[in-house]
């Protein structure tokens, strides 16, 4: 009885992992689009990436249970999100540089304005890079609800 809940919270907590990290997605792909910086994209982007965390959670515990899914796969499908939540931060952390490269000489002799502006140039690039990784790891958490079994 327990291991047949563990599998419906697992279920539940899985389609909304799904949603909040579609959220995020359309949230960074809109405001990367607008080129705006959206600070509330953060937050979205952080709680979605929470739900990753807890369904894998969920997941190892129903593998400590012996339960098993229907297909392998499903296993790749589940971890990999960590691992692109991983390589697209390490990713954003060259947002900055990549932008600093571009204008000529030290930035922080830059006007106010124009540093405003670096700034914002290098969080919607941010922005750009954490969507991209928020579609892949969509991407992977519709197939691992299809190898889970759940469609």
């Amino acid at each position: 009885m327990l291991a047949r809940r563990m599998k419906d919270v697992h279920a539940i907590v899985g389609f909304a992992t799904l949603a909040a990290n579609a959220l995020a997605a359309v949230w960074g792909a809109v405001a990367w689009m607008r080129q705006d910086p959206s600070v509330w994209f953060w937050y979205v982007l952080r709680a979605a990436q929470a739900t990753v965390v807890i369904e894998v959670g969920l997941g190892v515990v129903l593998l400590a249970q012996g339960e098993q899914p229907p297909d392998s796969l499903h296993y790749v499908y589940a971890v990999a999100p960590l691992v692109i939540a991983f390589v697209t931060e390490g990713l954003r952390v060259n947002a900055a540089a990549a932008e600093v490269e571009k204008i000529e000489g030290d930035p922080e002799k830059l006007p106010r304005r124009e540093q405003v502006l670096l700034a914002r140039r290098v969080v919607v690039r941010e922005i750009g890079i954490m969507t991209v990784g928020v579609i892949l790891v969509v991407t992977l958490l519709l197939r691992a609800a299809q190898s889970g079994g759940a469609f």
